[in-house]
Order: structure tokens, then C-alpha cells, then sequence
């Protein structure tokens, strides 16, 4: 077994900060800083507070993941991409779906954006296929691939087209690592505390532990440390559960 130090687990882990509001945000920022590697800002939280809530995390020497999953025209999204160099975040993510040329243009603007500035390149990733969605909800969208196939074929493109790693499902880790290597940074939403599955919209998951024993970078959560009696108490179990992964793995 391998020697794991506390850091090296709480470093892998991602906390999705979901609040609805600053005051709400500011208080879980306070709270777990120090207890998990970074501070994820999405869609509702972003919409509702803005470029401030990142000011806020970097304030706290904390590192900030702007899940904003962006989609569009290669120019309009290589422009948001520089956008996130100047705010100084560590990573974000395009849609997979874009396209190669989409990936490649934000990637270079990125690093063109970062050298100019003498900031720190953020980690590029691409969202390859949501874990809301099943090979059910693929065929009704008008897929032909299933889940993994899929998953398989967006995260390859995104490698040649530069991104530095995707979002994934845990449950495609192993394929992922086998065909893309070991450099490549896999981060995977949908992850549940091995002691207490929760029952919510999340359709393909795992434990951490299991995740970072197949080869997982960054793990996400973030119902299961909210929604617990103790979140303290749950981000320590789940930083044990990342330390035995990472030993067994």
C-alpha cells in the first residue's frame, strides 16, 4: 500500500458550490477551506452572483473550478476562455460537443491569454457526456452511440484538439486511462460517499473510493457534504475514502 498524506487527498477533491446566493456561498467557502482542494462555481451560483464569488474563493488563497460548460461558435467561446484566464481561475470546461476547432481555438487563446498576462495557464477540460444521462436519454436526443462509446469518442477528439482532460462519468474511467493515458486529467461529477448512496438525478455514479482506485484526478461532490448533518464530518470521510483510493489504486 502507498503512503497518502491528508493533502494529496483533500487536493482531489472538487466541492460543487451550489448556493443560491453570497451570503450562502461566502459561508461554506469559510467552512470548508483547507478541508477540500477546490471550490466549484456553476451555473446558478455564477448567474446569481457573478464574477465576485470567484474574487471571493481566490481571496481565501482557495482554487476555483468555473463549471460553466461553455457552447457555442468557436470565436464566442475562445473569447469566454480568455475571459476565465483574466479572472484567474484554475479550470473550466467547454462542451465536447462543440467540436474539435471549438476546443482547439479556446485552448490556444488560453495559452496566448496567460503568457501575455504571466498568469498560470488554467486546466482546460471538456464535458463529454452529462451523468444525468443514460443510454436512454442519448437515443431520445438523437444519438447513435451509447453512453461509453460516446464518452470514448468526444474525450479523443478533445485530446487531439488540446483540452488538458475531460469531465466524465466515474463509471468510464477505466477506458478513458487505457486509451488516453495516464497524463490526461479525467474529473468526474457523480460521486456518492461509499457509506450513504444518495438518490437524486445522478444516474451513472461511484464512491470516491472506487473512483481514485481506477485513476480519477479530481473527484466532485457536492450533495452529499451539503446535505449532511455534519459536512465537516462528511468531507473528512470522503478525503479517507480519496486516501485509501489512491493507495489501493
Amino acid at each position: 500500500m502507498k503512503n497518502i498524506s491528508n493533502n494529496q487527498a483533500v487536493d482531489k477533491l472538487i466541492f460543487a458550490l451550489d448556493a443560491a446566493g453570497l451570503e450562502e456561498a461566502i459561508s461554506w467557502i469559510d467552512l470548508l477551506s483547507g478541508s477540500v482542494g477546490m471550490f466549484k462555481v456553476g451555473k446558478e451560483l455564477f448567474t446569481s452572483v457573478g464574477p465576485e464569488i470567484v474574487d471571493c474563493i481566490k481571496q481565501r488563497n482557495q482554487r476555483v473550478f468555473l463549471d460553466l460548460k461553455f457552447h457555442d461558435i468557436p470565436n464566442t467561446v475562445a473569447r469566454a476562455g480568455e475571459a476565465a484566464v483574466k479572472l484567474g481561475v484554475d479550470m473550466f470546461n467547454v462542451h465536447a460537443s462543440g467540436g474539435s476547432k471549438m476546443i482547439r481555438e479556446t485552448v490556444e487563446a488560453v495559452q496566448a491569454v496567460a503568457a501575455k498576462s504571466g498568469r498560470v495557464k488554467p486546466i482546460v477540460l471538456a464535458v463529454t457526456v452529462l451523468t444525468s444521462l443514460n443510454d436512454n436519454d442519448l437515443r431520445e436526443i438523437g444519438f447513435e452511440k451509447n453512453t461509453n462509446d460516446l464518452v470514448l469518442h468526444l474525450a479523443t477528439m478533445a485530446q487531439k484538439a488540446g483540452a488538458d482532460g475531460v469531465v466524465a462519468s466515474p463509471q468510464d474511467i477505466a477506458a478513458l486511462r487505457t486509451h488516453l493515458g495516464d497524463e490526461f486529467i479525467l474529473v468526474t461529477p457523480g460521486i456518492r460517499s461509499a457509506q450513504e448512496t444518495a438518490k437524486d438525478d445522478q444516474k451513472r455514479t461511484l464512491s470516491a473510493f472506487d473512483a481514485v482506485k481506477l485513476g480519477v484526478d479530481y473527484v466532485v461532490v457536492g450533495r452529499p457534504i451539503r446535505n449532511a448533518a455534519d459536512p465537516l464530518a462528511a468531507c473528512r470521510n470522503i478525503v479517507q475514502e480519496i486516501a485509501s483510493g489512491m493507495a489501493a489504486g
